[in-house]
């Protein structure tokens, strides 16, 4: 068995609007696939790939306040200044910078629609 690769699903009210968030504020790519039987967003930035389905105006219920904690979506990165700074300028509104009590390095962002993106790294 050999797994290659995970993309994350997110079911957003308004997927244009969330497109325009992660195309403008991450950076991500968008290939649109709206007229398709199951519309669809694919957002692409590097070896990150996140989908963005219809949830039919359903709000998102973000992970902790489904389960009382977690993120959405965990992306391996070096979490440094510099992507700090990139946040900032963007005026993303960031939720935390901190070493984890599991030892990883991280900085957890909200998006649009309220999810929480963690970015992180194991420190040895």
């Amino acid at each position: 068995m050999n797994f290659q690769q995970t993309h994350s699903i997110f079911p957003v009210p308004d997927i244009e609007k969330t497109t325009e968030f992660y195309t403008n504020k991450l950076g991500f790519r968008a290939e649109k696939y709206l007229t398709c039987t199951e519309p669809h967003v694919c957002l692409y930035k590097d070896n990150i790939e996140i989908i963005l389905t219809d949830s039919t105006n359903r709000p998102v219920v973000p992970n902790r306040v489904l389960y009382g904690y977690g993120y959405d979506i965990y992306i391996i990165t070096y979490p440094d200044e510099k992507l700090i700074d990139y946040f900032k300028n963007q005026n993303l509104k960031i939720i935390k910078e901190s070493t984890s009590d599991y030892n990883n390095k991280e900085i957890v962002i909200e998006d649009i629609d309220g999810r929480w993106l963690c970015f992180g790294v194991k420190i040895k």
